[in-house]
């Protein structure tokens, strides 16, 4: 029996699906935790195989791999260095399990597995994983260590049950998705469920994105005095050992570095620019290309790009049609200078007047409509996928989630791209960020710092300028009255009347809801982007696209 411990937490970045390079990590992992002369490593929920690794999990060919590098893995103990306590699928009596290995002494010492499945929001684990038992305290090195996985500490019976066998110390793998205001809820469940028990927890989140989840890290410990003397960064990869003693109150983790959270505007760019990097990078994509407007969409994305990948990855063009104001070109020049990106110029007149030319006999008699401004878009994105196709760069898609929701954006047009950082944010999110990024520079940003946006193109009003004198507001409520009603509709599954009991208009909210729910088959066929909201389109709200049902009348 120890009376102390050195417990190394490992928030690091997988890649699904890449259980040799995740494990190589690990290895580098553990090699630095055995200099800090650590007893035992603590990698993330599903750490071996990346996560949420959803239906490939489910291959016979990947749960084999998963359990070959494990194995090996646990070989390595055996030279006496810390033990590892790391996530990985596994398959047991024919089911698959969520589970988590100890692997000490050469060879995998325990294995326990996840009992409560989340499935709802972006979670279904249900469709992947059985069950586990009632989970079993660990005994190492004379300490019983409760290690309850993710889920099963939103649910006090589950840590109650290690408690009452004899856990001294809970120890929480975790794969906890980014949410704008989850980090308090987390806080929250933790310190319940430690005062609940009188037991010390420590959290250990993974960081990084995985298609449209960013993992913002941010581990801790919490005593069981509900004191925090540990924080981890959030939105990076990072490694502490933790120095732990126990006396006649149980074990105490020491104090350590607190690194602080960010929150609101801070940690929503902060997950734009993970999720896009990532993509980016474990995509292998050499860069990024996008359509620069002299608009506030675009001048957010590429500050992000630029944020996430360094200015001399981000490509940013502008394609002026006749209808493309001088005052647009100014800003899309001041802006791609301020954040160091190359811009290039591309004119639509001849594309557009070639197709226009080509439909006139198809077209005679017809007056000009929304047609013409969507032939406009597209060719728009095909002359962006074509640098893509050409270079190799993947294109940024710019349209944001109040724009997306009512469908005020065109398929195979601005649509077009790999991934979109602002799908999940509403318009007056992004104004805000704007004035954000241009009075902070983000830790671990590689654009530069000071302003990066023209305030001319925060101050004006939007446009999408595909027609004369044209403004967003000829065709939609002005974004503050748009964005309530969608956010009550979306993100709160409000109703038509409580809306208006909010001071809509009725007749606005039903447009609203219309247009939101014939705009569900584009929005089927759009990029994904980074969650930040309760509810993103895709993971989280999977409404059907055939749909008669209307709440407004």
């Amino acid at each position: 029996m120890t009376d102390r411990l050195k417990i190394s937490l490992a928030q690091l970045n997988p890649i699904v699906g890449h259980v040799e390079g995740n494990i190589a990590r690990a290895r580098d992992a553990r090699a630095a935790a055995a200099r800090d002369g650590a007893d035992l490593i603590v990698f993330t929920e599903l750490y071996v195989s990346g996560y949420p690794p959803e239906d490939l999990v489910l291959k016979p060919a990947f749960q084999k791999a998963a359990r070959e590098v494990l194995d090996a893995f646990a070989a390595d103990t055996s030279d006496g260095g810390p033990a590892v306590l790391i996530g990985v699928p596994l398959s047991e009596g024919g089911l698959l399990y969520n589970s988590v290995a100890l692997l000490d002494g050469g060879k995998v010492a325990e294995i326990r597995h996840k009992q409560m499945l989340p499935n709802y929001g972006v979670f279904d684990e249900m469709r992947v994983f059985a069950s586990g038992p009632d989970p079993k305290p660990i005994m190492f090195r004379g300490v019983s260590l409760g290690v309850p996985v993710c889920e099963d500490i939103w649910h006090e019976h589950v840590v109650a049950g290690l408690a009452a066998q004899g856990a001294e110390l809970l120890i929480v793998p975790n794969g906890s998705p980014f949410e704008a205001t989850k980090h308090g809820a987390r806080m929250s469940h933790v310190r319940a469920r430690v005062g609940e028990t009188g037991l010390p927890l420590i959290y250990v989140n993974q960081v990084g994105g995985q298609d449209e989840l960013v993992f913002d890290g941010a581990s801790f410990v919490v005593n069981a005095d509900v004191t925090v003397p540990l924080n981890m960064p959030a939105f990076a990869d990072a490694q502490v050992t933790t120095h732990w003693t126990r006396n006649d109150g149980g074990w105490t983790c020491a104090v350590g570095d607190r690194s602080p959270d960010p929150d609101g505007l801070e940690a929503i760019y902060m997950a734009c620019v993970l999720g896009l990097r990532d993509y980016v990078t474990k995509n292998r994509f050499p860069g990024v290309v996008l359509g620069l407007s002299g608009g506030i969409d675009s001048a957010i994305c590429a500050a992000m790009a630029a944020d996430a990948l360094g200015p001399d990855k981000v490509r940013c063009v502008m394609l002026p049609s006749k209808y493309t104001s001088q005052e647009s070109l100014d800003d899309a020049q001041e802006c791609a200078k301020l954040i160091g990106t190359r811009l290039d110029t591309v004119s639509i007149g001849d594309s557009v007047e070639a197709i226009e030319t080509a439909l006139a006999p198809l077209f005679e008699g017809q007056k000009p409509d929304i047609t013409e401004e969507n032939i406009q878009s597209r060719a728009r994105g095909l002359l962006l996928m074509a640098l893509s196709n050409k270079f190799g760069d993947m294109v940024v898609t710019t349209g944001n989630k109040s724009e997306m929701s009512v469908g005020y954006a065109t398929l195979y047009g601005d649509m077009n791209g790999g991934f979109n950082p602002i799908k999940d944010l509403y318009k007056m999110q992004v104004f805000a960020l704007c004035e954000w990024r241009n009075q902070h520079f983000p830790a671990g940003a590689r654009g530069p710092e000071g302003r990066v946006i023209p305030q001319r193109i925060i101050s004006k009003p939007p446009s999408a300028e595909l027609r004369e004198d044209q403004k967003d507001e000829d065709s939609l409520p002005p974004y503050p009255v748009l964005d309530d009603i969608l956010e009550g509709l979306i993100e709160h599954e409000r109703s038509a009347d409580e809306l208006v009991a909010r001071g809509h208009d009725p007749a606005v909210v039903k447009r609203i809801e219309h247009l939101l729910y014939i705009a569900e088959y584009k929005r089927r066929q759009s990029a994904p982007g980074v969650k930040i909201g309760l509810k993103n389109f895709g993971r989280d709200r999977r409404y059907p696209i055939t749909n008669g049902f209307r709440d407004a009348r």
